[in-house]
């Protein structure tokens, strides 16, 4: 088990620095244009590819990492550069991260190389796990899935939404109800393969911020995937459905379920998401008041904004210690007695908010231009206490882990 530390070792800082070279080199520069178009950045995705940030084996390095600094590093230089854009890039490993969690050997093997494809033909990934009427509460998940034991095929309908690549993916990963009765903990994931006949994107949605990002509904229409599509297998889930149906009897509720899983190893990443967001807008409000002349001196001369700038660089590395406690738990397996990844995210989203909405206070009228970068980061920091898990759904978390009540 690596010791916790507070310094990154000479290979994560060689790795945080050509990440960062990517983000203000190829990510920067294009951030303002894809914002515009509000489409896929391919040609950047493919540049991604090229020297080999997205790829299996850029993330399986910082994946198992020893210390768990290697994800949030990442996560932190990439959105720096640009949030639509860096969600682009990292959005398929959501649903890598779905097959880790939940998968056997085989499955991992299989699916997750086609999830990137290579070089000369880059693919997208999709996780689906919210729908119309189930957002924050996936006790009320309406798809379902069914399974038709004389064709070993599990036949899955209903509508997903807010699917990052959804519809656009070469393979998607999608949370379906197997079991009713059991609420939450009847849920299983299913990898449905390219090309699979009653798959069909619906609505794209025209978001507030990070609008680089590919957003839309998935509609599944008696979709039939094998049951070898089935993530863990049927045998491991018969095995969990015993055991919930088991623990209800008694009055128990400790029973995890698939999307849970996923979003438990995903909440420290997307805290390190919104650290990067916050310090690029930081960054921007200092190098404006460091230069920006009112009354014949640089306005960070300023008591007012220079204690804005003060609290901005407290909060964003406050809120960074916290993520990385949180990814080094979680790659040793340490317990979240205290739900330490639901508090990384918690804090480094509000932060994000925060640091941005006082960037372009710093900025005045040039702040709400989109002549400068902050107002974009503003717009995008929105969605950083809203996507996987609300900032009212983390307190909600913390709280019952905190109390000893279920968390449902």
């Amino acid at each position: 088990m690596a010791e916790f530390t507070m310094e990154l070792n000479d290979e994560q800082k060689e790795v945080r620095d050509w990440l960062h070279g990517f983000a203000a080199d190829v990510i920067r520069p294009a951030a303002a244009e894809w914002d515009e178009r509000e489409e896929t950045p391919w040609p950047v995705i493919q540049e991604a590819a090229k020297v080999g940030i997205y790829s299996l084996d850029f993330y399986a390095q910082q994946y198992f990492d020893a210390t768990g600094l290697g994800i949030p590093m990442a996560m932190e230089e990439l959105f720096w550069g640009d949030a639509g854009i860096a969600l682009s890039i990292v959005g398929t490993g959501l649903a890598a991260v779905g097959v880790l969690a939940n998968g056997t050997e085989e499955q991992i093997g299989t699916w997750i190389p086609q999830m990137y494809g290579d070089v000369n033909d880059v693919k997208v990934a999709a996780f689906c796990s919210s729908e119309p009427d189930a957002g924050s509460d996936v006790a009320s998940m309406r798809t379902r899935a069914v399974y038709d034991e004389a064709k070993d095929e599990w036949v899955i309908n209903g509508t997903k939404t807010w699917a990052t690549n959804g519809g656009i993916a070469n393979v998607h990963v999608v949370v379906a109800v197997v079991d009713p009765e059991l609420g939450s903990k009847g849920h299983a994931s299913f990898i449905i393969p390219p090309d699979t006949p009653g798959l069909s994107q619906g609505q794209k949605f025209q978001k507030h911020g990070i609008r680089a990002s590919h957003t839309a509904e998935v509609v599944l229409d008696d979709v039939r995937v094998p049951g070898s599509c089935l993530l863990g297998g049927k045998e491991k889930l018969d095995e969990r459905l015993a055991r919930a149906r088991e623990k209800a009897r008694k009055g128990g509720e400790r029973v995890k379920n698939a999307a849970m899983a996923t979003f438990e190893a995903s909440r420290p990443a997307v805290g390190a998401m919104a650290v990067g967001t916050a310090r690029a807008a930081y960054e921007v409000a200092l190098d404006y008041a460091m230069t920006r002349e009112q009354f014949g001196r640089p306005i960070i001369d300023n008591q007012g904004v220079a204690f804005q700038l003060a609290d901005m660089r407290t909060q964003i590395d406050a809120a960074r210690l916290l993520v990385w406690r949180a990814s080094w738990m979680g790659v040793n397996g340490k317990p979240f007695t205290a739900a330490e990844g639901s508090m990384s995210k918690l804090f480094a989203s509000e932060t994000a908010k925060k640091v941005t909405a006082q960037a372009i206070q710093i900025l005045g009228g040039n702040g709400y231009t989109r002549e400068y970068p902050v107002e974009r980061m503003h717009r995008d920091a929105a969605i950083y206490t809203i996507f996987e898990g609300t900032s009212e759904i983390q307190r909600l978390v913390i709280a019952r882990t905190l109390s000893g009540m279920p968390i449902r």
